[in-house]
């Protein structure tokens, strides 16, 4: 396994996948996903832990105290570094590892803006390096620049009740251009790994769920005309995906529910960053938080941007008279 350096004391320029670590076993277990993402796609795998001074001590009037502070916080952070680094044994992977001195999400967000792909667990263990993960993983996906994989559970710790995992990549859609990019992004992971890709869209009921929603809408009408896009969706990831098994799922539920269903059995979720709304629910923006906190399984989020390949779309609509 190569090193660069021991500890890189700033991150100013990063490359690869950056995995948060704070010494808690979620901590751990993203480190492990991580580890095999970076390995399956020939990346430079960043370990890196965040740390703040306390209020008191970097206000106190005695700069000696404060000093002395600031150092037990490092050593601290140094000895987390130190043991995520030993757990990554893989003679093939370059592992570089960053001890900053900052808020967690921040220092986060600001190596998304070139990473990969950040990887962070779901709760963290607080005390002194700070609460790296929990708080963390319920800001970094929304704001990210680039995709976020936040580890609920390590594979080899899952109840023993817990349903087999089966080789598929699932994705949750909406029908709009932020769900057609998490779309792109699943099928990659697919595609690479020779899954199957499973598209859902979870359709909340009509009556009585919507207010606003005229009384005379026929439930099974849509759920027809959800269907037909969604079909329209495959033919047109196929396109881009040629080989790729694709199977799509009209699904009667709360969007919450059903994507936590489906990351029970599922390598990984993936969604985007946030919804349209609208009678097929807010897939992602406050449905993602409790999709997040309560998978089965590893989610990722995909944040806005542009596809070029969005742009052929609209073509597999005018062919079945959509336009």
């Amino acid at each position: 396994m190569s090193d660069q350096q021991q500890h890189h004391e700033s991150s100013e320029h990063i490359e690869g996948i950056v995995v948060g670590v704070d010494g808690s076993d979620q901590g751990l277990c993203a480190l492990k996903w991580a580890a095999r993402e970076a390995k399956r796609r020939g990346s430079v795998l960043n370990i890196v832990t965040a740390y703040t001074i306390p209020v008191f001590a970097a206000s106190s009037m005695d700069a000696g105290y404060a000093t002395l502070d600031d150092q037990l916080i490092r050593d601290g952070a140094e000895a987390v570094v130190r043991e995520a680094r030993a757990t990554v044994t893989d003679d093939s992977l370059t592992v570089r590892t960053y001890i900053e001195s900052g808020d967690p999400t921040g220092v986060l967000l600001d190596l998304s803006r070139e990473a990969e792909l950040i990887v962070v667990g779901t709760r963290g263990r607080g005390g002194f390096v700070g609460r790296l993960l929990g708080s963390v993983s319920s800001a970094l996906p929304a704001h990210a620049k680039c995709p976020t994989v936040v580890v609920p559970v390590c594979m080899d710790k899952r109840s023993e009740n817990a349903p087999e995992i089966a080789d598929v990549v699932v994705v949750g859609v909406d029908g709009s251009d932020r769900a057609r990019r998490a779309v792109l992004l699943a099928a990659e992971q697919a595609n690479v790994r020779g899954f199957k890709l499973r598209v859902v869209c979870a359709l909340a009921p009509v009556s009585g769920a919507l207010a606003w929603m005229p009384a005379t809408v026929d439930q099974e009408a849509v759920m027809v005309d959800v269907r037909h896009q969604m079909e329209i969706g495959a033919r047109w990831i196929l396109s881009h995906f040629p080989g790729l098994q694709v199977e799509t799922d009209v699904i009667e539920g709360a969007p919450v529910e059903v994507l936590i269903r489906e990351s029970a059995k599922a390598h990984l979720l993936v969604t985007g960053s946030r919804g349209r709304g609208g009678f097929a629910g807010m897939l992602l923006g406050s449905t993602s938080q409790g999709v997040l906190h309560h998978s089965k399984g590893p989610v990722m989020v995909v944040p806005d941007g542009d596809d070029p390949r969005l742009a052929d779309r609209s073509k597999f609509e005018n062919e079945a008279g959509l336009a």
